[in-house]
């Protein structure tokens, strides 16, 4: 069945969201349409709101209304512990935990040269600084476990082998046991991810 444009072009839009097939995004067109007009303007007026006022944090670069997000810009918050993660989904999963009192880097992604990702689109280098400037002496590599995930966390690590870092006695940590292999942190329970981080375990930054 051919729909006229406006419909159409409706259900294309829904069908950018993940695992949102065309079946799925005609049924959610249709329901709007036909049943909940007012839902449907409510959720286009939120829509343009977020798109228009939600940005990235200046520190920790996760999603934020204002320059800083709510957690860098919480003073009880430990400032010399960095967890990185890969999204702001991550912040959002190990937040939920409430064993983690220090503050983030999220990467906005992983390492991925085929994809044309490298350091500078994730603030490596950005992360290296603050840790300089800020007296930071954890960083905790909570990357999601897979292959790139790994990857990514093997790279931070080799950035922060700087003597400097060294002599300011930065320890690098990485989550270890109770995250499976091949798993992401948007989808782990909270009970696991609180078992994880307790059972980090330090990197070496031996040359």
């Amino acid at each position: 069945m051919n729909y006229i444009p406006l419909i159409q072009l409706l259900i294309d839009a829904f069908r950018r969201l993940p695992g949102v097939g065309n079946k799925s995004a005609q049924r959610m067109v249709l329901f709007f349409l036909e049943r909940d007009r007012e839902g449907g303007r409510k959720l286009a007026a939120a829509l343009i709101a977020a798109m228009d006022g939600v940005g990235n944090c200046q520190q920790c670069r996760t999603l934020a209304e204002h320059k800083l997000c709510q957690i860098c810009a919480n003073p009880s918050r430990d400032q010399s512990t960095i967890c990185v993660v890969e999204t702001p989904a991550d912040v959002f999963a190990v937040e939920q935990t409430a064993s983690y009192r220090g503050v983030y880097h999220v990467l906005m992604g992983h390492l991925s040269p085929i994809d044309g990702i490298g350091p500078e689109t994730l603030g490596i280098a950005a992360l290296v600084n603050r840790v300089v400037e800020q007296q930071v002496f954890e960083v905790i590599l909570a990357t999601n476990p897979t292959v790139e995930g790994e990857a990514t966390a093997w790279y931070i690590a080799e950035q922060l082998k700087q003597p400097a870092l060294q002599q300011q006695g930065l320890k690098v940590t990485r989550i270890a046991h109770g995250v499976p292999i091949g798993g992401e942190l948007e989808y782990i329970d909270g009970s696991t991810l609180m078992h994880s981080f307790a059972g980090r375990h330090a990197m070496s930054l031996d040359k």
